[in-house]
């Protein structure tokens, strides 16, 4: 019996309708941060016009900060053109200088 009501639902298009009108569904929209972590995760460098322009930030340099604060590696290169970001690893320099921050000059297997 299921199967004929769905064989006659099919034929008239009678519950299909009804399910596309029902179950419409959108995408959630990404916020801000998610959009330029995404962008800087490409593995190209983004100048700070693009941030400013395109995602329409009133302070890119709050947003890398931000971003950093989470625990994301991004870089700063200054050059004449002006200032552009992008994601990176750290190098062993910068993790030994953390351990040595956080646990006093002793020596560990990550020396600089």
């Amino acid at each position: 019996m299921r199967y004929f009501k769905l064989l006659i639902s099919r034929m008239f298009n009678l519950k299909q309708l009804k399910e596309k009108e029902e179950n419409i569904m959108a995408r959630k929209t990404l916020s801000k941060k998610a959009k330029v972590l995404n962008l800087l995760s490409k593995g190209e460098s983004v100048t700070w016009k693009v941030l400013r322009n395109k995602f329409d930030l009133t302070s890119p340099r709050a947003m890398i900060d931000q971003l950093r604060s989470e625990g994301n590696m991004v870089y700063i290169n200054k050059t004449d053109k002006g200032t552009s970001y992008r994601l990176g690893t750290p190098t062993k320099s910068i993790i030994a200088a953390g351990i040595r921050k956080l646990y006093g000059p002793f020596k560990y297997a990550y020396s600089a």
